[in-house]
């Protein structure tokens, strides 16, 4: 609880940081003419949404699920994340029709305030990056480090388009920069698409080793196959699985060792909080099939089922029963 806590603390300063940041290079941008300036601007709002949904995602942890939302508001995170990535294409976009219309008609820049601005971005994201790296443990925190750490090149980058120009006045390298940091919006953005459309679609997360699984599952004592595995992903961070395993003739307390040893070794090695395990004996699913609209289906023989252990309180159905 305390870490979760520390973690919401630290990614709000962040956030707060990182805005002072956007505000600064948005204004400096405007007043110097720079379109690469303003498009070091777009890449942080990229980081503003990372730290966002970040934070949002940290301080949502211990929010209860519902009668409506059994799985709790993990997902809220996932549409924001949508619309983090439409803004992106838009903002690119934009920067790659203002790059073309100044490679035709460049305007005159004042690199002073170039150079000024980006090094105050880089001067804050500096700090935000050492303040994150004791909570690098979460992916989501780790994401946005990684956009931070970006920004930062980015905004190194900008510093060495405004020296040039002060040095030898040459504008054409500000919207050929701009186009470089576009190119690099969009392909933060094109992640973002693939994850979030992957999540929605309930895919295999990306660093889940299906084989892996399945041979964790199927080397457990008492198991002798497993049938309709699923993982999927509830958030950025948060995975669930369900699959039917089927064992020999044995007692249900047997039945329910083994698969709260399941839990616990899912969890350990994969990171997979949110477990649904059903147990069956005598008379296995056999050639039913589990697809959409056909899963429901009668057992003649004793089950069990299990939704994960009690430190997971969002899983629900959990409980043993007879059918």
């Amino acid at each position: 609880m305390d870490q979760v806590r520390s973690r919401a603390s630290a990614l709000k300063v962040a956030l707060a940081l990182t805005c002072v940041v956007l505000l600064v290079e948005f204004a400096g941008g405007l007043a110097s003419h720079s379109l690469a300036l303003l498009s070091d601007a777009g890449h942080v709002l990229t980081d503003v949404f990372a730290l966002g949904l970040a934070w949002f995602a940290a301080s949502q942890a211990n929010r209860p699920a519902d009668a409506r939302r059994s799985y709790g508001y993990h997902r809220i995170s996932i549409l924001a994340a949508l619309v983090n990535s439409v803004t992106l294409i838009v903002i690119v976009l934009l920067i790659g029709y203002e790059a073309v219309r100044r490679l035709a008609h460049p305007e005159p820049i004042q690199g002073g305030i170039v150079v000024i601005a980006a090094l105050i971005g880089i001067a804050i994201n500096t700090f935000v990056v050492f303040g994150l790296r004791g909570e690098s443990k979460s992916l989501n925190v780790r994401a946005a480090l990684l956009h931070v750490v970006g920004d930062i090149g980015a905004s190194g980058a900008v510093v060495v388009a405004g020296v040039v120009i002060l040095l030898t006045g040459w504008l054409y390298i500000d919207p050929l920069l701009s186009v470089g940091i576009a190119v690099l919006i969009a392909f933060g953005a094109w992640g973002i698409v693939r994850e979030t459309v992957n999540l929605l679609m309930e895919g295999t997360p990306r660093e889940i080793d299906l084989a892996a699984v399945t041979e964790e599952i199927t080397a457990t004592e008492l198991v002798t196959s497993m049938h309709d595995l699923h993982v999927w992903a509830l958030s950025s961070d948060e995975m669930a699985l369900s699959c039917h395993v089927v064992v020999g003739d044995c007692p249900l307390g047997d039945a329910e060792h083994v698969v709260r040893d399941l839990e616990s070794r899912l969890c350990e090695k994969f990171a997979i909080g949110h477990t649904t395990i059903q147990v069956e004996s005598c008379h296995p699913c056999g050639e039913i099939h589990h697809g959409a609209g056909e899963h429901n289906h009668p057992h003649e023989s004793a089950v069990f089922v299990s939704a994960g252990a009690q430190e997971h309180p969002r899983a629900a159905g959990s409980g043993a029963r007879r059918r």
